[in-house]
């Protein structure tokens, strides 16, 4: 069997409806990628106007300086709940996405977005600026290099992926303690453990979303389908960002 796609290009001894799902697949990442990407660039633009703006920025949190020499932060109330909100926010995106409508999902992703952006802040603040450009650049790498390698693998990773969330449950309730704890050990084996879980997470759920395509999905469904794979995404990208950020970041 020989026909044309929609690219001109022949298909030989393939039936029109592989080929359908193939093409139909490559536009569905593409979007989920897109949105991901656009959800960074929202939470670097808000998180960009908070550091900025002096007013805006007491709003959320106080400089001053470690006992170290270090350029050091003190949240404000406001500051906390913007920190909790996102955590707050994806738990009830996660279970209510089935009753939204597509365009309601996209407007709670760019929320999120933006909330996380409030939420970064004060971390990214006590960084130096070429830092976050250098861990930025790394993270991209790393993240892409897992993406794709979950995209092509023949490899079932669903038991894997268990695992690494398992891990993540782990992980946040370790970090809740630290916050009281203060410790600078732990601090730095949950970093080291932040990058590996969600650099294994990257992959899986690339490979989850690229499943979760189906070709006669209508249109709602599979933009909430894909919005949902966008944001999965986007937690895998800030979290390896933000734990690489405090392994290997210089503070000002």
């Amino acid at each position: 069997m020989e026909y044309r796609n929609q690219q001109g290009g022949i298909v030989v001894g393939r039936d029109r409806a592989t080929v359908r799902v193939d093409e139909g697949l490559r536009q569905y990442m593409l979007k989920v990628y897109n949105w991901m990407a656009l959800g960074l660039a929202l939470t670097g633009a808000v998180a960009f106007a908070v550091i900025s703006v002096d007013g805006l920025r007491e709003l959320f949190f106080t400089v001053g300086r470690t006992a170290a020499g270090y350029v050091g932060v003190q949240m404000t109330i406001l500051g906390w709940i913007a920190l909790f909100a996102p955590l707050a926010l994806v738990f009830f995106f996660s279970f209510r996405l089935h009753a939204m409508s597509a365009a309601t999902a996209q407007g709670v992703f760019w929320f999120y977005a933006g909330l996380m952006g409030l939420s970064l802040a004060p971390v990214v603040f006590v960084f130096t600026a070429q830092s976050v450009a250098k861990v930025f650049f790394i993270t991209a790498a790393m993240f892409g290099a897992m993406s794709l390698w979950g995209y092509t693998t023949k490899r079932n990773l669903t038991g894997f992926g268990h695992f690494l969330i398992m891990g993540a449950i782990g992980l946040l309730i370790a970090m809740v303690v630290n916050i009281f704890l203060k410790s600078t050990a732990l601090g730095f084996a949950i970093s080291i453990l932040g990058v590996l879980i969600f650099t294994g997470l990257t992959a899986y759920d690339t490979q989850k979303i690229k499943e979760m395509y189906d070709v006669s999905d209508d249109g709602e469904t599979m933009t909430k389908k894909g919005i949902l794979g966008a944001l999965n995404l986007y937690l895998d990208f800030i979290n390896i960002f933000v734990f690489l950020l405090q392994l290997i970041g210089d503070r000002k």
